[in-house]
């Protein structure tokens, strides 16, 4: 989503151009981004407002990929959630219980005001069993100010406390595009994600079998590309120019 359809709350040449004609060639596909701070609700309505047409049902979320995860691993458990309303939604809805007395998993997510004690109850209750999981590992995230710690950062001091690990679900890991296309009944070998950073969408684009367009509006750069140990299908300067191969 962000570097791809939508810079710093505005639409991206193209976008709308882009969107319309996926839905006028009837193919089936889903905005998809690492933030599991908002509900596909609240996504929808925010593009919106950048001009941009994505009903909920076509915005998938770590948070979303996060709960389908724990749903098909343990199937109306339960777990301390760190956390906002993109996540705690998510997982209610996976038929999830959240608690904070010996909860199967402690879940880390994204949130714009991270608690010390939430962060210490976390690290008590992974110390005395529960599993560590995390929807994304991004270590920072924007802001008019600068950078905000993250996910990754977040985790990263949990995993100094407790020697534990997280498993993270969102990008890179493919596991985030492979429930996407689960949602959607696609295949790896006719389907194609866009995206804008090498290190989280392409690479996991790669590892889940998918043809893979890097477009050059968001964080890498072109001269950025030859740093990798691989490369994406097609390199676009934008999204506007991907409209033609629909």
């Amino acid at each position: 989503m962000d570097g791809v359809l939508v810079h710093e709350g505005n639409a991206l040449p193209g976008a709308a151009e882009f969107l319309q004609r996926l839905v006028d060639r009837g193919r089936r596909f889903l905005v998809l981004t690492n933030n599991s701070i908002f509900t596909p609700r609240d996504l929808s309505a925010r593009l919106a407002r950048s001009g941009l047409d994505v009903p909920e049902g076509a915005i998938w979320t770590s948070a979303l990929a996060t709960a389908d995860f724990l749903a098909s691993q343990l199937p109306g458990g339960s777990a301390y959630v760190i956390g906002e309303a993109g996540l705690t939604t998510a997982l209610h809805e996976a038929g999830y219980t959240l608690t904070d007395v010996d909860p199967d998993y402690v879940v880390l997510g994204e949130t714009r005001t991270y608690s010390f004690e939430a962060i210490t109850r976390a690290i008590r209750l992974i110390g005395a069993g529960a599993r560590f999981i995390a929807t994304n590992p991004d270590v920072t995230g924007p802001s008019p100010e600068g950078p905000l710690p993250a996910t990754g950062s977040v985790a990263a001091m949990i995993t100094k406390a407790t020697g534990a690990e997280p498993y993270f679900v969102g990008k890179p890991n493919p596991m985030m595009f492979r429930s996407a296309m689960n949602r959607i009944e696609a295949h790896s070998e006719s389907t194609t994600m866009v995206g804008d950073r090498m290190d989280t969408d392409v690479v996991a684009g790669i590892e889940a079998g998918l043809d893979t367009v890097l477009v050059l509006t968001g964080s890498t750069r072109a001269a950025d590309v030859n740093r990798f140990p691989f490369r994406p299908s097609r390199i676009l300067p934008s999204i506007a120019e991907v409209i033609d191969l629909i």
